[in-house]
């Protein structure tokens, strides 16, 4: 419990608790490593090589670093993902301890190598600036976009407390033994870090990357000349380069100063690297402490004016060092300006730049980002090698170079301001392209500038309706009730699309009487979705209550049920009894009468959590209506009905995939109430049921009880399903073909729900999103993305005995143990009589039974077993599985039709299809000139009724028994409806019928011709 109130207190939940384990330890180990080696080669390079000489070294590294993204990119398009993490952490670790061991040795034997300390800094800052993008890059990629936002947070924290950590060590390792051994302690810890890393790489990279590698799927490239070229041509584009470049140039300007004033302040290796270490302890300090407030200054201020901040930040500190820079207060307020700078450049700028991408296509942003950014990146390093040498190279004091300093920020701050304008532009014209969860992300941008607002209102006067959309969605964001009069002109428009998002943009809780006519009309709009609109509205106008009242109390009694339940819930909003009485009469009537009314008056039930009509809502549960009992139990599970538990787990194994699904998500809204009703339902369950209550129940148990009691329950049920795999050969064995044929697809529809049931034990015991990802991996058609899922099978995914029996499961196949005599076929079938499927009892018993007795064509009365194989034999049902047509059977009524009756009357409607049994069946017209003539005869297996009973319309054909009583199935039309929409294939064959049908006509039509 202590540590979900910690991840709770981090904005973390615990479903996290596994990733935030393994992962901040890696953060904040590698955080002490990265600053123990910045502080060691830092020191050593300034104390002997020269600060004064770094204005070359950055020169130097410009050129290199080119080389550097050349060598990234050819890894990345050669190397898997997981297998590039793996190289480049490998080529750090090998660089920072080569280099350990070179300063040790020469350490060691007093060598003396000055040359060594500029390669020293260029390799190291390489590690440093790889590492940080290496680990972001990971997490990232790990999290999905929800997770990300809630652990980012955590992890840079991790690294930040580690920054703290290296600077306390940095001053206790240089006491003892000097900046060597603090460059080689940060190697140490790199190595001590590596089984983490390459454990979440194991278990998390690796399967998310199986897919994502052999989709072939690559962005379009764009390559930095085009972007180089663009940005001449966008100001925005031109001026965000700028700012990436301007802004790290000066820093290093002002890192220049830092370690020319500190070197004269402490000429001493040790007393440097004691200070160094305690400004780096300091810098991270204020560096965690800027993540406890950067998510809300970055929601307060926006992207654009944050950098704005920041940029006044870089006029402050530079004019600090111009007026202090000469006397005893240089030391401290350099040191300050360069710590803010360090933390707001990569810490708050950084994050800033992405958001100003998200302006540009999807397709192209990565590539404009990173061409941007390396664009910068040198020019950034070159500027500022040029800065520092106006000091080193030209003499030039530090009082005219604090000069230059503020010149250039106050260059920045400019850039910045204008940044902004052009940022808020570039918003304004990409607005009609980005998604809406883009629009969601960047409306704080909007709502803190009056311009960009400004030209957002002038999009509703354009002549384009996709314009005046977007500014709709904009605006009604904003809520202003000063934008009404405006919107109230927009309701006469022409698109009904506009109408009803002008509507919805209104804020009319302050709003006229005129406002709530002109809305009002609205409730009268033969368009359902108008009306329901204006009912939303004016239930808002409370300051006028009285006038909405009447309103309102109209549409109680509107022609569509959503109207009406939208009325409902604004006539609850007043909280007055007048409205409690209205609403609870129409509430009670829909209930009575059932039905697709009901299902929005249950949504409104359970969004409102009106108890009161709970027995009502039980009673539509076993509602004949699919949708309503459908809404019913998504209502009852909101409300947390404890007493439907028993009668939905009964019912499961005959429910459709929507009702099942809404059942299963009902077992989890019930809460932790549920869990012992859930337990008591697994022995002996069918295995629909037992898959609802599993997937129920991963959901709401601990992590320690999903370990222990589902995963023995999942690897019983495993075994169960071995063993049943030699159900089809037993009957084989027997000589039952059919009954076989039967069973293995019983056999394949009973695996996917009992892998379905194993899965959400795994997802809760890994990661959600890696599990789902291996899943489909594990049933790829390519052999080796199938291979490779298989491979994180058997390492142990979430739980190792789970994960290695449901590998051995999927490499067995549908491959059972042999059965070589009707002995042990007998023994077999008798075991699946006592098993918990009652497909597999009823196909058993009909094998073992006497065999006059099977399958009598003679019976009134058919059995769903008989149902089923006989639909099977029918070729518009033959590709449907043993479940599909289990419910096919489960709503077919067995009809006999005597000779001679009609079973189908031209003209008249025609509720249902008929399959014919047996027997045959004349169908007739009447022609054009009067006459009548016979179309064609049906048999056994035809189809007849189709298309009038799929869409309620008059029969065009009689249907006659002919010869002989016909029996027949018959299947009401809104029953096979609801069946379509869930089971494509059902559709699928009864067009199949339909096309029959079509050419039957045409057939006959040409022989009447002739």
């Amino acid at each position: 419990m202590k540590i979900d109130s910690i991840l709770r207190a981090m904005g973390a939940r615990p479903e996290d608790q596994r990733k935030l384990l393994m992962m901040a330890p890696v953060f904040f180990i590698c955080g002490i490593a990265e600053m123990l080696n910045y502080n060691g080669f830092m020191t050593l390079y300034n104390q002997r090589f020269g600060s004064e000489y770094l204005p070359y070294v950055y020169a130097a590294e410009a050129f290199i670093l080119p080389l550097e993204a050349w060598l990234l990119s050819w890894l990345a398009a050669r190397l898997p993902k997981p297998k590039l993490m793996r190289v480049l952490y490998g080529l750090l670790l090998g660089i920072v301890l080569v280099n350990a061991g070179v300063l040790l040795v020469m350490e060691s034997f007093g060598l003396e190598a000055r040359a060594y300390y500029p390669v020293l800094f260029i390799a190291s800052s390489f590690v440093v600036r790889q590492q940080t993008l290496l680990l972001w890059s990971l997490a990232v990629d790990l999290c999905s976009t929800q997770q990300a936002k809630r652990l980012m947070p955590v992890f840079v924290g991790s690294a930040t407390l580690g920054g703290v950590a290296a600077g306390l060590l940095a001053q206790l390792i240089s006491l003892a033994f000097g900046p060597e051994v603090v460059y080689a302690a940060g190697g140490v810890l790199l190595l001590a870090a590596l089984p983490n890393y390459r454990k979440v790489i194991t278990r998390y990279l690796v399967p998310l990357s199986i897919k994502i590698e052999a989709s072939g799927q690559e962005e379009e490239q764009v390559s930095t000349g085009a972007v180089f070229k663009h940005a001449l041509r966008s100001p925005f584009l031109l001026t965000v380069i700028l700012l990436m470049t301007l802004m790290p140039a000066l820093y290093f300007l002002m890192e220049y100063e830092f370690l020319n004033v500190t070197k004269m302040s402490f000429p001493s290796e040790q007393a440097f690297s004691r200070f160094f270490g305690m400004v780096t302890m300091v810098l991270f300090v204020l560096a965690f402490l800027l993540q406890t407030v950067s998510g809300r200054l970055m929601a307060r201020l926006g992207a654009s004016q944050m950098l704005t901040a920041i940029s006044g930040v870089y006029v402050l500190s530079f004019a600090g060092a111009l007026f202090f820079v000469g006397g005893s207060a240089a030391l401290p307020i350099i040191s300050i300006g360069y710590m803010l700078l360090y933390l707001l450049l990569y810490y708050s700028a950084e994050p800033s730049y992405q958001l100003f991408f998200k302006t540009l296509p999807l397709a192209q942003r990565d590539s404009y980002r990173y061409a941007a950014q390396g664009i910068a990146a040198s020019a950034g390093i070159l500027i500022g090698a040029g800065l520092q040498f106006l000091h080193s190279g030209l003499g030039m004091s530090w009082t005219a170079l604090s000069f230059v300093g503020l010149a250039g920020a106050a260059l920045l701050f400019v850039l910045s301001w204008l940044g902004r304008r052009f940022y808020m532009r570039e918003l304004v014209s990409s607005v009609q392209t980005i998604g809406e969860q883009d629009l969601a992300e960047q409306f704080d941008e909007f709502s803190r500038n009056e311009a960009a607002i400004a030209e957002v209102r002038s999009m509703l006067k354009l002549p384009l309706d996709s314009a005046k959309e977007i500014a709709l969605q904009i605006i009604g964001r904003l809520q202003n009730p000063s934008d009404v009069p405006d919107l109230l002109e927009l309701i006469d428009d022409p698109n009904p699309r506009i109408r009803v998002a002008a509507v919805r943009a209104m804020n009319l809780e302050s709003a006229d009487l005129h406002a709530m006519v002109k809305v009002a009309a609205f409730l009268e709009d033969p368009d359902d979705e108008m009306r329901a609109e204006g009912v939303r509205q004016i239930g808002r106008m409370k300051h006028m209550e009285h006038q909405a009242f009447y309103f309102l109390r109209q549409k109680l009694l509107d022609r569509h049920p959503s109207v009406v339940a939208e009325a409902v819930k604004a006539m609850y909003s007043f909280n007055n009894a007048p409205s409690y009485e209205a609403c609870a009469e129409v509430i009670d009537r829909i209930l009575d009468e059932g039905g697709e009314s009901s299902v929005y008056i249950c949504r409104v039930i359970a969004e409102l959590e009106l108890h009161a009509f709970v027995s009502k809502v039980e009673r539509l549960a076993d509602e004949s209506h699919p949708a309503a009992r459908v809404a019913a139990i998504a209502c009852l599970g909101k409300l947390q009905i404890l007493t439907i538990i028993p009668r939905l787990l009964e019912k499961l194994p005959m429910m459709d995939q929507e009702m099942f699904r809404t059942a299963t998500e009902s077992f989890v809204q019930m809460g932790e109430d549920a869990i012992p009703l859930l337990f008591g339902s697994l022995p002996d369950s069918p295995p629909k049921r037992w898959t609802s209550a599993v997937a129920a129940l991963s959901a709401l148990l601990p992590e320690e009880q999903v370990r222990t009691v589902l995963t023995d329950e999942a690897l019983k049920r495993l075994s169960e399903l071995e063993a049943a795999s030699g159900y089809s050969l037993s009957l084989k064995q027997l000589g039952h073909s059919e009954l076989s044929e039967l069973a293995l697809r019983r056999w394949r529809e009973v695996r996917t729900f009992i892998m379905d049931g194993v899965w959400a034990v795994l997802s809760n015991l890994a990661d959600e999103q890696v599990a789902d990802a291996i899943r489909r991996a594990a049933a790829d058609e390519d052999e080796e993305i199938r291979s490779n899922a298989w491979e994180v099978l058997a390492e142990g995914m979430g739980e190792r005995r789970l994960s290695q029996y449901l590998l051995t499961v999927l490499e067995r196949g549908e491959e059972g143990k042999p059965v070589d005599t009707d002995e042990d076929a007998n023994a077999i079938l008798k075991a699946a009589l006592q098993g918990n499927d009652d497909w597999w009892r009823e196909i058993a018993g009909a094998a073992l039974i006497e065999e006059g007795k099977q399958m009598g064509s003679d019976h009134q009365i058919m059995s769903r077993l008989n149902k089923v194989i006989f639909l099977r034999q029918v070729p518009y049902f033959a590709d449907l599985s043993l479940e599909e047509l289990g419910l096919i059977a489960n709503i077919a009524e067995v009809y006999s039709c005597p000779d001679g009756e009609n079973l189908l009357e031209r003209g008249e409607p025609n509720p249902a299809m008929y399959v014919i049994v047996d027997g045959n069946i004349e169908l007739t017209s009447i022609s054009a000139a009067g006459w009548e003539g016979t179309i064609g005869v049906l048999g056994t297996g035809d189809v007849c009724g189709v298309t009038s009973a799929l869409d309620s319309t008059s029969s065009t054909v009689t249907a006659q028994a002919l010869l002989g009583d016909v029996k027949v199935l018959k299947l009401l039309g809104e029953n096979v409806s609801r069946l379509i929409r869930l089971y494509p294939e059902i559709g699928i064959g009864l067009l199949r019928a339909s096309f029959a049908r079509i050419r039957l006509l045409e057939e006959m039509m040409m022989r009447i011709d002739s």
